[in-house]
């Protein structure tokens, strides 16, 4: 597994919930930064913040035990560091009031790159002035503008409804 320090941050937005999103990553390691974006023409903020993270830890070709990603979502950070996701797989992907999970398939995605990866995920609070934030809240607004990709699972999930 590979030692190098890994710092990621990660950002999703959509011009309306649902609307157009847009998702960033920046990743940075023995002063190389890649900036990687994209944008899907209907989706939600949750589906892009969880995109972006799966993004990042994808461009990684290999095992990696030093990343440490910094997002503003609560909800990530939450469910990773406060074991959510853990239980929802336990409970058949249900939260603890008897709901069903929203963006299962993300979380699926999710989980074999936690498993490959050492990640420690950190809660910040977006639009104070942290440079790879803002850097990532900038990029993932013009890919939300720009945005042209199709979110399938999502446009399939609002169609059946």
């Amino acid at each position: 597994m590979n030692n190098r320090q890994i710092i990621i941050y990660t950002d999703g937005s959509s011009l309306g919930n649902p609307g157009k999103g847009g998702w960033a990553a920046i990743l940075m390691t023995q002063g190389k930064t890649l900036e990687i974006s994209g944008g899907y023409r209907m989706t939600t903020n949750n589906r892009m913040e969880l995109t972006a993270i799966i993004k990042a830890l994808t461009t990684l070709k290999e095992p990696c035990n030093n990343v440490t990603i910094f997002t503003d979502s609560q909800l990530i950070t939450n469910t990773i560091n406060k074991g959510w996701l853990n239980n929802w797989i336990k409970n058949n992907w249900k939260k603890a009031d008897k709901k069903s999970v929203l963006n299962i398939d993300l979380w699926q995605a999710l989980i074999p790159l936690l498993k490959k990866h050492n990640i420690k995920f950190i809660w910040i609070e977006g639009h104070k002035g942290i440079e790879g934030n803002e850097r990532c809240d900038v990029i993932c607004k013009l890919a939300a503008e720009g945005a042209t990709d199709i979110d399938f699972v999502y446009e399939n999930t609002i169609k059946t409804k």
